[in-house]
C-alpha cells in the first residue's frame, strides 16, 4: 500500500494544484496559498525520495528547510500583502502596478 508511485502522484497533484492557483489567480492571498502547496509538494518528494532510497536523512533535512522557508517567505508575504491593502483597499494584482515609484 506505501509505493512510491502514490506518495509522488500525491506531490504531482499538489504541485499542480500550486501552480494553476498562481498562474489564474488575481488574488494576492491565493497566490501566496498556491506558492505554499508548490513548497509542500516540493518537501513530500524530498521525504519520499529519502523514505524509499538508503537510510539516511536527506531528505527530512531538506523538507525541514523547505519548511522553515515557508514559514519565513509566509511571514513576509503577509506583511507585504497588509500593507498593501492598507495603501489601496483592495488585494487584486492588476492594480499592483500603482506602487512603482
Amino acid at each position: 500500500m506505501n509505493s512510491l508511485t502514490i506518495y509522488l502522484a500525491i506531490g504531482v497533484v499538489l504541485f499542480v494544484l500550486g501552480l494553476i492557483a498562481v498562474l489564474t489567480s488575481k488574488n494576492l492571498v491565493k497566490i501566496l496559498m498556491g506558492v505554499e502547496l508548490i513548497l509542500n509538494a516540493a518537501g513530500l518528494n524530498f521525504v519520499t525520495f529519502s523514505r524509499f532510497t538508503t537510510v539516511n536523512l536527506d531528505g527530512q533535512l531538506a523538507a525541514l528547510f523547505i519548511i522553515v522557508i515557508a514559514a519565513s517567505e509566509a511571514a513576509v508575504a503577509l506583511a507585504i500583502i497588509l500593507n498593501f491593502y492598507r495603501q489601496l483597499r483592495s488585494i487584486d494584482v492588476d492594480i499592483a502596478d500603482t506602487l512603482r515609484g
